[in-house]
C-alpha cells in the first residue's frame, strides 16, 4: 500500500515542481506572443510597445525597493526576457492579499502575546556588565523578534536523531496537561506511528494534544485531509497553509519549524523531522547526520508563545487562553547549568529576517572560531562577504556540508561557492559517510545556536524558522566536542579537489546562482 501511494504521489510532485511551473511560464509566454500576432495583428506594436513600457516601469520599481539584491536580479532577468508573463507573476506576488492578511494577523497576536515575552531588565544589566556587545544583539531581537533571553534553563544536546527520538518518548510519557508538536515534515513510519501511539494514550488520559504540520505533508508525505484521521483520534491538529496551487503565494512561506513542548516545561527544536530517516531507522543518502537540543526551564515560555501564534493564525478570532500553558516552569530546574538560552522564530513576513542577523552577529563578534553545519549553502551577498572577512581577520571558519546531497542541482548550487570560501582561507569539509542534515552555529566556546534555519535563501527569507541561541552555557562545550568528532568522518574539500570537478557540473552550478533566491 505505501509503494502504491508513493507512486501516486510523483505526479504531484512532478506537477507542482518550480521546473514544470518556468516550463509552463515559457509556453504561456508563447501562447500570448502567438495570439497576439494572430489577432491584434495591426496592434502588435502598439501591445508590446506598452508591455516593454510597463516592465520597464516594474524593473525600476525593483531596483529602487528594499528586497536583498539577488532577489532583484532574480525577478528583473525574467521581466526582461518574458516581459508579459514575467511582470504579470510579479504583479501577482507582490499584491497577494493572503500574505499581506496572514502577517496582519500574527502582528495582531503578537499584540496578544507579547506581556508574556518581556525582556527582564535585570538579565539584561547582569549580561551588559559581562559583553555590552551581546548585551546590545539581546536587545536588538527583544525589539525585532519578540522574544527575550532567559536564564534558569537546563539544555540537553543530542548529536543524533535517534537519540532524541527516544528521550521525546520517554517525556511524553510524563505529560500531564498537553503537548503540542509543530513540525516541518511528518510522515507515517517507525518515528511518528510510535510518538501517536503515546499521544492517543495521553489523550484518554485528559491530556490536551495538538499537532500541526506545513500544509506540503499533504501533497508529498501524507493523505490529504489526514488533520481529519487526528481528529477522530481526539487530537486537535491542523496543516499550516494548505497547498493551493496556482491560487496564492504565501504558500511559499512554509511553516519549516520543528517543536515539541510537554506542559510548558520541555521544548524540543533543531533540525529533526518527525520521519524514519531522521532516526536512521530508513537509509536515505547514507548515514543522516541532525541534531537538537531539549530546553527544560523559563526559556520554554518562548517556544509555547511561538507555538501557540502560529496555531491560532490560521484559526477564527477565539481568544488563545495563553495564561493556561505559561508559568508552569518555575522552581521545575533541577542542576541550572550557568548561561543563558534565547529561543526566536523568524517571520518571513517582516523586513527584519532575525535569524539570518543572528548568524551575521556571531560571524562579526567572533575571535577565535566560527564552526557552521549546513545542509544548504546558498549564500547572498552580504553572508559570502562576511564569512571571507570573518576568516581574513584571522578567525577559524570551518564549514560542514553533505558529501551524499538529497538534491542535485541545490547541492551543485552550493559547490559554486566553495572556490572562493576556501581560497579566502575557509576550510569546507564534506561529510562522507552520508548526509548532514543539522544547522548550527557554534563559536569561541561561549555562543551556539541550534535550530531549523539553513544557509539558504528559503531559510534565511522566506519560511517560518526558529531557533535557540545558547550563550555561555555548559552544553556549549558538548556541541564543540560533537562537531569535532563529526570532522574526524569528514572530507576536507581543497582547491585541486575544486579544479578536477566536472566542468559541467561547475557551470551549472554557477548559472543557478542567477535563481538562487526561487531555489
Amino acid at each position: 500500500m505505501q509503494l502504491i501511494t508513493k507512486i501516486l504521489k510523483w505526479p504531484f510532485k512532478i506537477i507542482f515542481s518550480r521546473t514544470t511551473l518556468a516550463i509552463l511560464s515559457i509556453l504561456l509566454q508563447i501562447t500570448v506572443i502567438t495570439t497576439a500576432f494572430s489577432l491584434f495583428n495591426d496592434y502588435v506594436f502598439w501591445i508590446f510597445g506598452g508591455t516593454a513600457l510597463l516592465s520597464l516601469f516594474v524593473v525600476i520599481y525593483i531596483i529602487n525597493s528594499k528586497q536583498n539584491p539577488a532577489y532583484k536580479i532574480a525577478w528583473i532577468i525574467p521581466i526582461l526576457i518574458f516581459p508579459v508573463f514575467g511582470v504579470l507573476v510579479y504583479l501577482f506576488v507582490r499584491t497577494q492579499v493572503g500574505t499581506k492578511m496572514l502577517n496582519n494577523k500574527l502582528m495582531l497576536l503578537r499584540n496578544d502575546t507579547q506581556k508574556y515575552l518581556r525582556q527582564n531588565v535585570e538579565l539584561t544589566k547582569s549580561i551588559k556588565e559581562d559583553d555590552e556587545q551581546m548585551a546590545n544583539f539581546v536587545s536588538y531581537m527583544n525589539k525585532y523578534s519578540g522574544f527575550p533571553i532567559y536564564t534558569n534553563t537546563d539544555v540537553t544536546y543530542f548529536s543524533l536523531g535517534r537519540d532524541m527520538y527516544e528521550d521525546v518518548l520517554v517525556e511524553l510519557e510524563k505529560a500531564k496537561q498537553f503537548i503540542f508538536i509543530e513540525f516541518f515534515i511528518i510522515e507515517r513510519g517507525l518515528m511518528w506511528n510510535t510518538i501517536l501511539e503515546i499521544l492517543e494514550r495521553k489523550v484518554k488520559e485528559g491530556v490536551e494534544v495538538r499537532v500541526m504540520y506545513d500544509g506540503m505533508c499533504e501533497i508529498v508525505k501524507l493523505p490529504r485531509g489526514y488533520y481529519k484521521q487526528m481528529l477522530q483520534l481526539g487530537i486537535k491538529c491542523k496543516p499550516f497553509s494548505p497547498m493551493k496551487p496556482f491560487l496564492s503565494t504565501h504558500q511559499n512561506n512554509r511553516d519549516h519549524r520543528k517543536i515539541i513542548v510537554i506542559d510548558g516545561r520541555i521544548a524540543y527544536t533543531g533540525g529533526i523531522n518527525i520521519a524514519d530517516e531522521y532516526i536512521d531507522a530508513k537509509e536515505r543518502f547514507g548515514h543522516w547526520k541532525d541534531t537538537a537540543v531539549k530546553l527544560n526551564g523559563e526559556a520554554v515560555q518562548s517556544f509555547t508563545i511561538m507555538f501557540l501564534e502560529m496555531w491560532n493564525v490560521s484559526l477564527s478570532n477565539e481568544p488563545e487562553n495563553y495564561q493556561k500553558y505559561l508559568n508552569k516552569v518555575v522552581g521545575n530546574v533541577t542542576n541550572v547549568q550557568n548561561g543563558y538560552v534565547l529561543p526566536y522564530g523568524d517571520n518571513p513576513l517582516d523586513d527584519y529576517n532575525t535569524g539570518r542577523r543572528a548568524y551575521l552577529d556571531i560571524l562579526n563578534t567572533a575571535k577565535k572560531y566560527v564552526h557552521i553545519v549546513t545542509p544548504y549553502l546558498i549564500l547572498d551577498n552580504e553572508l559570502l562577504t562576511t564569512l571571507i572577512y570573518t576568516v581574513q581577520r584571522g578567525v577559524d571558519v570551518k564549514i560542514i556540508m553533505p558529501h551524499i546531497p538529497d538534491k542535485k542541482m541545490v547541492y551543485y548550487l552550493g559547490r559554486s561557492y566553495y572556490k572562493d570560501l576556501i581560497e579566502a582561507g575557509v576550510q569546507i569539509y564534506e561529510y562522507t559517510p552520508g548526509f548532514v542534515h543539522a544547522k548550527m552555529f557554534i563559536s569561541d566556546d561561549i555562543k551556539a545556536i541550534v535550530g531549523t534555519m539553513n544557509l539558504d535563501y528559503r531559510s534565511l527569507y522566506l519560511h517560518f524558522e526558529c531557533c535557540a541561541y545558547i550563550y555561555k552555557n555548559s552544553v556549549i562545550e558538548n556541541i564543540e566536542k560533537d562537531y569535532q568528532t563529526t570532522l574526524q568522518k569528514c572530507e576536507l574539500v581543497t582547491i585541486e579537489q575544486i579544479k578536477n570537478y566536472s566542468i559541467a557540473k561547475r557551470y551549472i552550478g554557477k548559472a543557478l546562482r542567477i535563481f538562487a533566491p526561487l531555489m
